[in-house]
């Protein structure tokens, strides 16, 4: 390959033909024009070099095949710095990951020390113990120890109302939490999965046998302390349970650190406990190694502070030393020790919601893996490595996702100080209705329609439950919410939702039925560094029967927040939030959200819910020739309860209120019965029995079906479908469940649109849909327009012949995402009387796009 020099040639050497055999010598302002196309197509075509030479002098006497060369050369090298500029990143996060595990061996090894010292101390306490027995000096060596146990060593008096009182508290926390972040102050256990290294999000512990509950995680971002500390002081942008936190006073230090007073309030997650709240002392301090240091601790009359303010409906928690880490990394970034401590006082709660409290796991999901995580995200972002598309820039999309969380928090909580009050129930406590009809929500919600709703009269609405799960895995039931809203929504409610976004809502929604059929995309913004979270838009293309349905008939749109569907993530809660919004979709557009949040109450044991679908209608409804799938061991090792609470918002207008109220409770029903049944859908029904594969539907009709499928491919092909004796009804239906290639049949009504009926596993997974699902989605909607085109021309072969081979296409999933197929074969399936029963096809080779 040719290389190219700068140098400056002499001017008489421009007339001269240069020999294409030679190395080209290019001037400076060659380099320069050159240089300017590469910046705008760094692979020209053959005309696109021609003409360049034509319309830049400085480049006449150059062949276009040393252009070609140039060209060649420089995304030769452009590729190599891109690869060492990579390298070296990935050398540096090696380095400091280095230190941080050497570290973190170092620290282990003290703990060891520190094991086999208590050990022997302890071993020797024995010895001495017996042998005091018969020592008659024993009496003195007790009432020794005993005066000394009665004078304690005294903590120096400290008041939390002068400066000198809140420093001895600050430097007591900081003393206090360094032993947490890097030594052995408490009994760490790393949790599983958490491996590290360059990409992963790095190693995160968990308390165990310690007062409270406490999480720590190490980290590597690519950020400068002082950022770091300055977003993670925010502590509302990635806490998303955090309702306000107040600054209430700030004293600076005479060694160069700030001490601030800080009242927070945090959400409750369900509607079953009561909200929390923390006083604490925060205290930023520079470290001469150049770290910084972010740590707090609340004040209490124990250790010298005050009480704080006063909150009514709220149960004051304890944040023990915690705070943040932050090291200069060599080559810039940083990293990040975050240790969170805290009481949340779990006996004031029911018994079988105090896992919420004690479990160390929860915690490092809702807190410390947030803060990292986030960390995360911002440094990525401000680095360009995450790309957006839509147009919609990355703090537009945060925001977002936190105006949904925090508006589902809001009406999951209902805090009186916000407006809401409760109203009497209907005889049945299975779920609340509260009222809000304060002007602040309904500017802070409905801005396009709060000026309709402040003349006439109205507010919000919403009806809320919380309910147990048993061995429901939370993130295999959202997703299955989050999959098949046709399973459990209604769309005449979600077109009241959406209408009530407009300047009018156009009636109750009781008024007519809304039960018409609609279908659903997925249309993706946004997810996190590690895909635990998507925000999305959701499109319900709705379909009215006549002319009066108009109204319901047009699409809907949500604005939809969806987390923990990874079934690994131990203590991550599960949520599903959504809103309507208006087709323009503003950055400050109005929200509304309502949702599902299920939350774990236990450690999540090793199950086998990794193999397991989201299909109803086989679990459901097996027939004498299949088996609901469980998993294996015995009932112990599955007992996974957890908590859901749903909560649905809505607008009404004062003399609609009464029967928005009497919707909205009744819908809720509706919603828990629906999650009941898909609740019992996918847990365990015999827990000593051993999961494999999903097993296909047993029923009759699908045995027979399986037999018209491949008969009718041997009778127009000539060749078998499958390699099996066509009596072994069982092996047959077996064998076609779990084929390669995506099988799947639709029906042949007259004047009706093709809908599919039946789909192998294969099928499914490419349609990313169910069986009790599948039957809502039309062939239309799968085909693309030459697809379509395809088939139409197709079709008059098929009835004739039997069968006919497709060319390669693209189709789509149901949720939207473009499918590649190398050839497809379509053929009629005949039944027992040799008549047309449906059309099957065969999608060979699909992938996703």
């Amino acid at each position: 390959m040719a290389l190219s020099m700068h140098h400056q040639k002499e001017p008489s050497s421009s007339s001269k033909q240069m020999d294409t055999s030679k190395y080209v010598r290019y001037t400076p302002e060659q380099v320069e024009a050159l240089e300017r196309v590469y910046t705008e197509c760094p692979k020209p075509s053959s005309l696109r070099r021609q003409q360049l030479i034509r319309e830049c002098p400085i480049l006449s006497n150059i062949e276009p095949k040393q252009i070609k060369v140039w060209f060649q050369n420089r995304r030769c090298r452009e590729k190599q710095r891109t690869e060492a500029s990579r390298l070296q990143t990935v050398n540096r996060k090696l380095t400091a990951m280095n230190k941080l595990l050497m570290e973190e061996n170092d620290r282990l090894q003290k703990q060891v020390s520190q094991f086999v010292y208590e050990n022997g101390y302890m071993k020797q306490q024995l010895h001495n113990a017996s042998a005091l027995t018969t020592d008659t000096s024993c009496e003195s060596v007790v009432s020794g120890q005993h005066q000394q146990q009665q004078n304690p060593t005294p903590h120096p008096p400290r008041d939390a109302n002068n400066p000198a009182g809140l420093l001895a508290i600050a430097e007591e926390t900081l003393t206090e939490f360094l032993a947490k972040a890097t030594g052995t102050a408490v009994d760490w256990v790393q949790m599983l999965g958490m491996k590290p290294g360059p990409d992963s999000i790095g190693t995160v512990a968990v308390s165990h046998n310690c007062s409270g509950v406490a999480a720590r995680a190490c980290g590597l971002v690519s950020l400068e302390p002082m950022k770091v500390a300055e977003i993670l002081k925010d502590r509302p942008s990635w806490f998303r349970d955090c309702r306000c936190l107040e600054i209430l006073s700030v004293l600076p230090t005479g060694n160069g650190g700030t001490i601030e007073l800080i009242y927070m309030q945090t959400y409750a997650p369900t509607t079953l406990v009561s909200a929390r709240d923390f006083w604490t002392l925060r205290y930023t301090m520079g470290l001469e190694d150049g770290s910084l240091v972010v740590c707090e601790r609340s004040l209490t009359p124990s250790n010298g502070g005050s009480s704080g303010p006063p909150a009514p409906n709220f149960v004051r928690a304890e944040m023990l030393p915690s705070g943040y880490l932050i090291r200069p990394c060599e080559g810039g970034g940083s990293i990040i020790h975050i240790v969170d401590h805290v009481n949340l006082d779990a006996w004031s709660v029911p018994e079988v919601l105090r896992p919420l409290y004690e479990s160390p796991k929860i915690l490092a999901q809702k807190m410390t893996l947030a803060a990292l995580r986030y960390i995360r995200q911002i440094s990525q972002e401000m680095s360009g490595e995450i790309r957006y598309g839509g147009g919609r820039q990355p703090a537009v999309l945060r925001t977002f996702s936190q105006r949904l969380c925090r508006g589902f928090n809001d009406a999951v909580n209902g805090f009186t100080d916000d407006g809401w009050s409760l109203m009497g129930s209907d005889g049945v406590e299975d779920v609340t209705i509260a009222i809000n009809s304060s002007p602040s929500k309904l500017l802070g919600s409905q801005g396009h329609s709060s000026t309709m709703l402040s003349t006439v009269g109205g507010g919000v609405v919403c009806a809320k439950a919380s309910m147990l799960l048993k061995n429901v895995p939370p993130a295999l039931l959202v997703r299955f919410l989050r999959e098949h809203r046709s399973e459990w929504a209604d769309y005449g409610v979600d077109a009241y939702s959406a209408a009530s976004m407009k300047a009018g809502p156009y009636s109750f929604p009781g008024a007519r039925s809304g039960n018409f059929p609609s279908s659903q995309v997925i249309l993706p913004l946004a997810h996190t560094v590690e895909h635990e979270e998507f925000l999305e838009v959701i499109r319900l293309e709705g379909h009215g029967y006549s002319q009066d349905d108009a109204v319901l008939s047009r699409d809907i749109y949500l604005l939809q927040l969806c987390s923990g569907v990874d079934e690994n993530a131990v203590g991550a809660c599960a949520q599903l939030v959504f809103a309507p919004i208006d087709e323009s979709f503003v950055d400050d557009a109005p929200l509304l959200p309502s949702g599902f949040r299920i939350i774990p109450l236990d450690p999540k044991t090793d199950g086998c819910t990794a193999n397991r679908t989201l299909d109803l209608a086989s679990t459901l409804e097996v027939g004498p020739g299949g088996s609901r799938p469980s998993c294996g061991g015995t009932l112990n090792s599955y007992e996974l309860r957890s908590v859901l609470t749903i909560a649905f918002q809505f607008t009404y207008e004062n003399h609609f209120r009464d029967n928005v109220v009497a919707m909205a409770r009744q819908y809720v029903r509706s919603v828990v019965g629906s999650v009941q049944r898909v609740a019992m859908a996918i847990a365990p029904s015999q827990p000593g029995s051993h999961v494999g594969q999903k097993t296909p539907p047993g029923s009759p009709e699908a045995l027979t079906l399986a037999r018209w499928i491949c008969r009718s491919y041997r009778f127009h092909t000539g060749v078998e479908l499958l390699q099996i004796d066509p009596q072994a009804s069982d092996s047959l239906l077996k064998l076609l469940w779990h084929h390669s290639d995506a099988i799947m049949c639709c029906s042949m009504k007259a004047n009706a649109s093709p809908v599919f009926t039946f789909a192998n596993q294969a099928g499914l997974d490419m349609l990313e849909t169910t069986l009790v699902a599948l039957q809502d989605i039309m062939l239309d909607k799968v085909l693309d327009e030459a697809g379509r085109k395809v088939l139409c021309s197709e079709f008059s072969k098929i009835m004739q012949q039997g069968f006919s081979q497709l060319p390669a296409g693209i189709c789509m999933s149901s949720m939207g995402r473009p499918v590649s197929y190398d050839q497809a074969i379509a053929w009629k399936v005949l039944n027992e009387e040799d008549t047309n029963h449906c059309l099957a096809f065969m999608f060979m080779n699909w992938s996703f796009v």
